[in-house]
């Protein structure tokens, strides 16, 4: 165990992303070998926390580390504290005894994240740390109680996208109201009237048409929409309610 990491506390991390069809789960490839059968599964991105970072930080250095990126949305959501949460399966545990992890219970937090998966600055640093994007509903068996984990920051994160524009995290700089339409339907395992949909967007004033339309693609370009930060701030006190 590395001397100035706390045993007993750390973080996990649900990063989410959108690439324009499915919701996709970042996750972490894990190859061990246990009573001579090789296992290949799944975990999420996460870590101990440091003697000298506070919680948040953690968080934040775990999400560097993997994506190499900076100013990633995210949001505690809940702690994991349950008695057998890291030893209720033998491989589990020979897995943390062979990364010099103490035997002992570990509580975690939970952060979601939300980031642009077409963003080509994270593509190289994935590789390195044998990453990869996996839908939600193609989720396997994962280690620990990490299935229970992206459950409960999926509900976390249907809930705030209700109440809060958390949703622009997930879609390019400038976005097709189709691609929102899309993401809104897909978060939600739900269908949405195109009509009424456009209808209840193009008045957030915050939602900004600008004079581009797609390229490069093969039907009718698509105007292109912005989020404005600025006129969400200064207009947030009209509730932004988007309960579909």
């Amino acid at each position: 165990m590395v001397p100035d990491l706390i045993p007993n506390l750390s973080v996990d991390c649900v990063v989410f992303g959108f690439d324009f069809e499915k919701l996709n789960i970042l996750l972490i490839e894990r190859h061990m070998m246990y009573q001579n059968t090789v296992y290949n599964d799944m975990k999420l991105p996460g870590d101990l926390i440091k003697w000298n970072e506070n919680i948040d930080e953690a968080a934040i250095r775990t999400l560097n580390e993997l994506t190499g990126l900076n100013n990633i949305y995210m949001k505690q959501f809940h702690s994991f504290g349950a008695i057998h949460r890291v030893d209720r399966r033998p491989r589990d545990m020979q897995w943390l005894i062979s990364i010099d992890h103490p035997e002992e219970r570990v509580i975690t937090i939970g952060y979601y994240s939300l980031i642009n998966i077409k963003d080509e600055k994270i593509s190289e640093t994935l590789l390195k740390q044998n990453a990869k994007w996996v839908p939600v509903n193609e989720v396997g068996e994962l280690a620990f109680d990490h299935n229970l984990i992206i459950n409960k920051a999926l509900e976390s994160l249907r809930s705030e996208l209700k109440s809060y524009p958390i949703g622009f995290e997930l879609l390019p700089e400038k976005f097709t109201l189709t691609q929102m339409q899309k993401l809104y339907e897909t978060v939600f395992s739900t269908q949405l009237d195109k009509r009424n949909f456009r209808k209840k967007v193009t008045s957030m004033s915050y939602v900004v048409p600008i004079n581009e339309k797609q390229k490069g693609v093969a039907h009718k370009p698509a105007r292109l929409y912005m989020f404005s930060k600025d006129v969400y701030q200064k207009t947030k006190k009209d509730n932004f309610d988007f309960t579909v």
